[in-house]
């Protein structure tokens, strides 16, 4: 008996008409072997712990199963800030929807499938190193805490894909609610199928925002709640230092999750300026910009919704988003810093540190957990982490001066190890520098996997000590702050 039969598939974007999608079958790839198989995903997604040849011809496109139907979703988005009605899923393909053991709805969707009707120019497919870097960054922000898709499996082929040198073809199996950018209802408002945006919003709504159907404005409430996730999500971005890359509305999920992997990159030095995708020459996706790019791109929403909603509705929800965005944002450094209650000089006590990160070029992780660690640790081993050791202990003395304000619920001062330990929940030891990503792409190469999951089972607990993997926590040699990092990658 089939794996699937004992499964729950349904298919209901399939239910909309063929105007959203087009069906296309994934393109077999040549000798398929697995590279990652998340276990603990796979379970609650009601699949096998361990995967067998089904499944392998399965999702390596040799094999079709009835229960799949495949399609490519239509859509559009800016791209750099430059409208491109030509998108869609070039070189992706949803297979199914699966219900989980809680009874939620997963998309079970193939990335580096092969050539669909939206593929342009390109040839469809996914090269092993891009595919590592997104099979790990999605489970290292899972484990972060942050909204994102995950990775239930990933594929590596003898089939050659040519990008700048002939490289292996990979594939990844990429699981969500929902795979629905601001680009779906951008792709319909411009082409005014304004019946199909409607039809779009309403199964959004029913689908994945259903307490909004009780409003009396559902689509505002609907838009509110996605302007809310978004700030949420990129405070959370900012907060770790995590720069996306490649923040073009194709890529922004209707979830307010983290959507598209691609010339990521965790901060290593404290740069605000940082860019990491080496084709933003203009740095309009540079790390300090997230925010602003965030508005903008729910601005683009907002326009694209203007049939639904009005205009003047539209305009003082996306008022809210710089609000709510601050909020969450101070509320993560007041967290990393310990700090529990809200102080009016507690902003220019922010903006002084980030000044001092920035002009030292303090290693950004680092600092935060060594600072959580001075229960056990001198302030010296922080101060030895600034150039400026005169401007580190202006800055330690005036923050250790605010510690002393916190009190406990019994009004209680709240000692250092009650601090550092709630520090040490929030910041994490473990993050996916470029530097260990790159380190697994060769070996994975070579054909050797360990490394991939070794570093995922590091990065799914990135607050705890670990001293087992202490190794995954050093400061990443000079040449891995400089790793090129392209849309490709």
């Amino acid at each position: 008996m089939s794996v699937w039969q004992t499964t729950n598939l349904s298919h209901r974007y399939c239910s909309l008409p063929e105007v959203f999608y087009r069906r296309v079958n994934p393109q077999p790839v040549a000798n398929p072997h697995w590279v990652m198989w998340n276990r603990e995903l796979a379970e609650q997604l009601c699949l096998p712990s361990i995967p067998h040849d089904e499944l392998l011809a399965n999702f390596s496109g040799q094999s079709i199963p009835d229960l799949f139907q495949p399609i490519a979703m239509k859509y559009a988005g800016h791209q750099f800030g430059i409208y491109n009605p030509d998108l869609g899923d070039g070189r992706g393909v949803l297979l199914a929807e699966i219900e989980s053991l809680s009874g939620e709805v997963f998309d079970l969707h193939l990335k580096g499938a092969g050539l669909t009707p939206f593929s342009r120019m390109g040839d469809g497919r996914a090269v092993l190193r891009s595919t590592i870097r997104e099979y790990l960054c999605s489970e290292a922000m899972a484990g972060l805490g942050i909204a994102t898709t995950r990775a239930l499996a990933m594929i590596n082929s003898d089939t050659p894909v040519y990008r700048e040198q002939p490289e292996q073809g990979a594939l990844l199996v990429r699981v969500t609610q929902s795979h629905i950018r601001f680009g779906h209802f951008e792709h319909f408002f411009y082409t005014q199928q304004i019946d199909k945006l409607r039809l779009l919003a309403d199964k959004v709504i029913e689908w994945h925002f259903s307490d909004c159907q009780q409003e009396e404005q559902p689509y505002l409430a609907w838009f509110k709640l996605v302007v809310e996730r978004t700030a949420k999500m990129i405070a959370q971005w900012q907060a770790v230092g995590f720069a996306h890359g490649v923040m073009n509305t194709d890529n922004m999920s209707i979830l307010g999750q983290t959507f598209d992997y691609g010339p990521f990159g965790f901060l290593d030095d404290y740069e605000p300026g940082f860019i990491c995708n080496h084709s933003d020459y203009q740095g309009r996706y540079a790390f300090d910009q997230q925010p602003r790019i965030g508005l903008w791109n729910l601005s683009a929403l907002g326009y694209a919704l203007s049939p639904l909603i009005e205009r003047q509705d539209i305009e003082d929800t996306l008022h809210q988003y710089e609000v709510r965005y601050r909020d969450y944002f101070s509320t993560l450094m007041r967290q990393k810093l310990g700090l529990q209650t809200k102080l009016p000089q507690d902003s220019e006590c922010f903006e002084q540190l980030f000044q001092l990160l920035a002009s030292n070029r303090v290693d950004y992780t680092r600092f935060f957990r060594q600072l959580s660690h001075l229960d056990w640790t001198s302030e010296q081993e922080v101060l030895d982490l600034i150039v400026d050791r005169q401007a580190g202990r202006t800055w330690l003395d005036r923050y250790l001066a605010r510690c002393q304000e916190e009190k406990n619920d019994q009004g209680l001062a709240i000692t250092c190890h009650e601090r550092c330990l709630a520090m040490r929940q929030v910041n994490p030891k473990y993050i996916l520098r470029n530097y260990l990503a790159h380190h697994a792409i060769e070996q994975a190469k070579q054909g050797n996997y360990r490394e991939i999951e070794t570093l995922t089972q590091v990065l799914k607990r990135p607050f705890d000590e670990q001293p087992e993997y202490e190794q995954y926590a050093r400061l990443p040699p000079e040449w891995g702050k400089t790793l090129t990092i392209s849309c490709s990658s």
